[in-house]
């Protein structure tokens, strides 16, 4: 048992090790009381007046108390993490670290702006931790790149992965969490959609093009993809069929 959940910790692509390592770590040494939650929280103000930069990464970390929810989280983190950087991202780990850092960005922002607007900003002044928004922001840009996946919901009913962001929402709100920590990660993950896959096939620019001193910290392979002669993907044009 232990060498198989070695082997499975051992395959884990680099990003979603690291980040499930840091993530258990941390919520573990609060558990124990060795760290204190109150240095990791995003507080704007310790941040901008007493220089804790730190905040802006370890409130992505600590994934609250070891319940029930935090194994739910650690299972979410694990799948779809691995999923996006060996699927979507192969290869190419400098783009997947951008995406994160891009979200983790998003997240921030709207948190600090949301706590300067009138009437929003008690809820978003209780929105000290968003390690929950950016697994979910994962979930969300894993559903947009895989819409026709069929998944199942505890066995109740069946639907597309394109609906997954929508079913765990819903799902969050019957055992009574909050619902803008699933909302902000939709936000986020929906930004990096638009500006990612929708934005560049609409205009042929590419707004998010990850900077080439990212790009210096990861040796990403290049993936070669075989693919048989003289097979299509998709009808032929229009005008190939009158041809004959």
């Amino acid at each position: 048992m232990a060498q198989a959940i070695e082997e499975w910790y051992k395959q884990m692509p680099v990003i979603t090790r690291s980040y499930l390592t840091a993530a258990v770590v941390i919520t573990i040494g609060c558990s124990l009381e060795i760290i204190s939650p109150y240095n990791l929280y995003l507080n704007p103000k310790l941040v901008v007046k007493h220089y804790q930069f730190w905040r802006l990464v370890t409130n992505f970390l600590y994934f609250r108390k070891m319940d029930l929810d935090f194994m739910f989280h650690m299972f979410f983190l694990a799948r779809y993490c691995k999923l996006l950087e060996e699927n979507t991202f192969r290869g190419r780990t400098a783009d997947f670290f951008y995406m994160l850092l891009f979200g983790a960005s998003v997240l921030t922002g709207i948190v600090l702006i949301g706590g300067m607007i009138p009437y929003l900003s008690a809820s978003f002044a209780r929105i000290i931790f968003l390690s929950n928004s950016l697994t979910f922001m994962m979930v969300y840009v894993w559903s947009k790149q895989n819409p026709f996946i069929h998944m199942s919901f505890l066995g109740l009913f069946t639907f597309t992965a394109a609906y997954l962001p929508w079913v765990l929402l819903g799902f969050s709100v019957l055992v009574g969490a909050s619902a803008w920590v699933d909302l902000l990660g939709m936000i986020a993950g929906h930004a990096y959609y638009f500006l990612e896959d929708v934005y560049p096939r609409m205009t042929g620019r590419r707004p998010l093009k990850t900077p080439s001193l990212i790009k210096a910290l990861f040796a990403d392979e290049d993936v070669v993809v075989a693919q048989p002669a003289n097979v299509r993907f998709a009808p032929p044009p229009a005008e190939e069929l009158h041809r004959d």
